[in-house]
């Protein structure tokens, strides 16, 4: 008599009827509305800032570098981010609107 090792057998119950993975294309509205507010923020902040540095307009050199710098903080992420979301709406190959994390 042959030795069979039920623990590990695989039957009709064992198999998952749905997939445990769905992708979900819908549009985040709240992330997108995020992504885009950081950057208009960031454009503002980079243009304000290199014109308050070259013009001395609202402070000296050093606050329009200031802001330069904090408004290419804001640009990138939101940038980035908007990127994804208008290639996942454009339909390109590799961009899903589940590539945006949740907030």
């Amino acid at each position: 008599m042959a030795y069979v090792d039920h623990a590990f057998s695989i039957s009709d119950e064992d198999i998952m009827m749905e997939p445990s993975y769905i992708v979900n294309n819908r549009p985040p509205i709240k992330e997108i509305s995020l992504s885009i507010a950081l950057l208009v923020v960031g454009t503002l902040g980079i243009v304000l800032g290199f014109f308050m540095a070259y013009n001395h307009i609202g402070g000296d050199t050093t606050h329009g570098i200031f802001f330069a710098v904090l408004g290419a903080i804001l640009f990138i992420p939101g940038f980035y981010y908007t990127r994804i979301a208008y290639y996942a709406y454009k339909g390109y190959k590799g961009f899903s609107f589940s590539n945006i994390p949740p907030v």
